[in-house]
C-alpha cells in the first residue's frame, strides 16, 4: 500500500480525508485548550504550527467525524461548539495591500462566515464588534497565526515596521476588554517580539514556547516516529542497518525544553516521501536579512552561543540580537541550562541545519551567495584528511578569488580567517580560531583523525614570516604529546593578485 505524506499540507481536513499519514496531537491539543485560556507560542516556520492552529478550529467547530481513530475522539463534548475568529497574516495580502487593508479584509472574511454584520469604522473597534456579535453563539475561539509577518517581511525597511507595529499593538488592545466572550485565545509566530511594543495591553498571554509542558506540541518526537513511520523504518532498514542513527542525526534535534526532542516535520516528511539526505526545509526559504546581520556584526562561530532567558525569548528590531534571532527562527536550538535558569547555551540542533547555515554562512562572507561552496569544501575535507597541503591551497584559492577588492588591505585581514574557519567548520573539521598559548594566539587551528594543523594567514607578508611566527610563538607547543602528526602552515594572500601568493609548511 502506497503512503500519503502531507508534505505542506496545513488542512486539518485534508490530511484526514485524503488518507495521509497523521501525527496525533490531540491528547496534548486537549490539555491546552481545557487547562488555559490565553496562549501564545513560537516555532520556526514549517515545523507545524499553522496545522495546530486549523486542528483547534476543527475540534471547536464541531467536526467529529475528521477526529474518529484519534486519542481525543471519545473525550470531547461534541454537542458543544464555539464560534471561531482566525486570522493567518501569512495569506491576508500584507505585502500587497498593506496591513491595514489586509486586516479589514480578514474581518470581513471572519465576519461573512459567522453571519455577522460589522457596522464600526476602525479595525480595532471592528474586532471588538465582531467578537461580541459572535459570541451570541457561544464564547469565541481566536487564532492567530504567523502574527509577527507584517514585521519579519519588513526587517529591512524600519519605517514600515514601526508602522505595521503600530497597527497591530492597536489592533490587539481589545482583546484584554473582550475577555467574557473569549474561550480561547491563540496566538503562534517564529519571533517573540518585546510584549511591550506588540501586546503591552494582553499581560495575561501565557507564553508556552518554552514550557515543560508543550515542548512537543508539533513537531515529531523519536517516539512517533518509530510508531506512524514504523513500515518505512522496517523497509529502509534491510538495506541500511542504522537508518534510525542517521535519520536521528540529520533531522533531529530540536527542543525547546531540553526534555522532548523533535523532527523539523517538513524535512522529515520529505525524507519519507524520497528517502535521500538532502536539506529539505533550508531550501524552502533563503534567511538573507540574517546572513547580512551575522557578516555584519562579524559573527561566524554561531556554536555555544550563550545568553539570558530573557534576551532569549525577546527579538528586538532596533538592536537584533543575533542568538535570539538565530533560535527563534530554528538554525540553533537549547544545549544547556545553567543550574540557576538564567543562562541557555546555544547550539546547532542537527546535520541539515549546520551544513545548510555555515555553507550560507560562507558564501555571504565570500559574496556569493546563494551560490554555495560545497564542491570546494568537500575537497578541502580531503585534503585536511590526507595532509594535502596543496590541494588545500588549491581550494582556499577558489574560496578567496570572490572576496571584493575593498577586503584585500591589512585592516580587513581577518576575512581570510573568516572564509578558512568556515570552510573547514563545514567540511566537519574540528577547527578553532585565535587559539591563545602562553606567548600569542595563532590563526587557525585544525585537528583530524592523523593530523594538527596551525595556520597562520598573513596578507601581503610572506609565507616564512608566517611560518616563523607559528614556530617562535609555540602554537603547537601544548600538543606536542599528541601523537597526530603536527605541521605548521604559513600562508600569504597577495592584494594585487587576490589570491594565494606564498605558503610554506613545516612539520612540528
Amino acid at each position: 500500500m502506497l503512503r500519503k505524506y502531507p508534505i505542506g499540507i496545513q488542512s486539518f481536513r485534508e490530511i484526514r480525508q485524503g488518507g495521509y499519514v497523521y501525527i496525533d496531537k490531540t491528547k496534548i491539543i486537549h490539555r491546552l485548550v481545557e487547562t488555559g485560556k490565553y496562549y501564545f507560542l513560537s516555532r520556526p516556520r514549517r515545523f507545524g504550527k499553522s496545522l495546530l492552529v486549523d486542528t483547534i478550529e476543527e475540534l471547536f467547530t464541531g467536526s467529529k467525524e475528521l477526529f474518529e481513530g484519534l486519542w481525543i475522539h471519545d473525550k470531547w463534548d461534541w454537542t458543544q461548539t464555539n464560534p471561531v475568529i482566525h486570522f493567518d497574516f501569512s495569506s491576508i495580502g500584507v505585502n500587497t495591500g498593506g496591513l491595514e487593508a489586509a486586516i479589514y479584509g480578514a474581518l470581513e472574511d471572519n465576519a461573512g462566515r459567522l453571519g455577522v454584520t460589522l457596522t464600526k469604522k476602525g479595525y480595532d473597534l471592528q474586532f471588538k464588534e465582531l467578537i461580541e456579535k459572535a459570541s451570541a453563539k457561544g464564547q469565541v475561539v481566536i487564532l492567530i497565526d504567523e502574527y509577527d509577518k507584517p514585521i519579519i517581511d519588513f526587517l529591512e525597511e524600519p519605517e514600515e515596521v514601526d508602522a505595521n507595529r503600530s497597527v497591530m499593538k492597536s489592533f490587539y488592545s481589545i482583546l484584554k476588554g473582550s475577555d467574557k466572550h473569549i474561550r480561547l485565545l491563540l496566538i503562534t509566530g517564529v519571533s517573540q517580539f518585546s510584549q511591550v511594543s506588540i501586546f503591552s495591553d494582553l499581560n495575561n498571554l501565557r507564553n508556552i514556547t518554552l514550557s515543560q509542558q508543550y515542548g512537543d506540541i508539533v513537531g515529531i518526537t523519536q517516539t512517533e516516529l518509530e510508531t506512524a513511520f514504523a513500515p518505512e523504518i522496517t523497509e529502509l532498514s534491510k538495506t541500511n542497518p542504522d537508518i534510525v542513527a542517521q535519520i536521528k542525526d540529520w533531522y533531529n534535534g530540536y527542543t525547546w525544553n531540553l526534555k522532548t526532542w523533535a523532527y523539523n516535520p517538513f524535512s522529515l516528511l520529505n525524507f519519507m516521501a524520497e528517502p535521500v539526505f538532502r536539506n529539505y526545509w533550508y531550501a524552502t526559504g533563503t534567511p538573507t536579512f540574517l546572513f547580512k546581520l551575522l557578516k555584519k556584526m562579524a559573527l561566524y562561530d554561531i556554536e555555544s552561543i550563550e545568553m539570558g532567558s530573557l534576551e532569549l525569548s525577546d527579538f528586538n528590531v532596533e538592536k537584533p540580537s543575533p542568538g535570539a534571532l538565530l533560535f527563534q527562527t530554528g538554525y540553533l536550538t537549547l544545549k544547556s541550562i545553567s543550574p540557576d535558569g538564567d543562562v541557555f547555551e546555544l547550539g546547532f540542533p542537527n546535520r541539515e541545519v549546520k551544513a545548510s547555515l555555515l555553507d550560507g554562512l560562507l558564501s555571504t562572507y565570500r559574496e556569493t551567495y546563494p551560490v554555495g561552496s560545497i564542491a570546494n569544501v568537500a575537497k578541502i575535507k580531503t585534503a585536511l584528511r590526507n595532509g594535502d597541503i596543496g590541494g588545500l591551497i588549491s581550494q582556499l584559492n577558489s574560496l578567496v578569488t570572490t572576496i571584493p577588492y575593498d577586503h584585500w588591505n591589512a585592516g580587513t585581514e581577518s576575512i581570510f580567517t573568516v572564509v578558512t574557519f568556515l570552510a573547514f567548520k563545514l567540511a566537519g573539521i574540528d577547527v578553532h580560531t585565535e587559539v591563545h598559548s602562553a606567548k600569542g594566539r595563532c590563526d587557525v587551528l585544525a585537528m583530524t583523525e592523523r593530523y594538527i594543523y596551525v595556520i597562520e594567514l598573513k596578507l601581503d607578508g610572506t609565507a616564512e614570516e608566517a611560518l616563523q611566527q607559528i614556530k617562535d610563538k609555540g602554537y603547537l607547543q601544548p600538543y606536542v604529546a599528541d601523537t597526530r602528526k603536527k605541521l605548521a602552515v604559513g600562508i600569504t594572500f597577495s592584494s594585487e593578485k587576490r589570491e594565494v601568493s606564498q605558503y610554506q609548511v613545516a612539520e612540528c
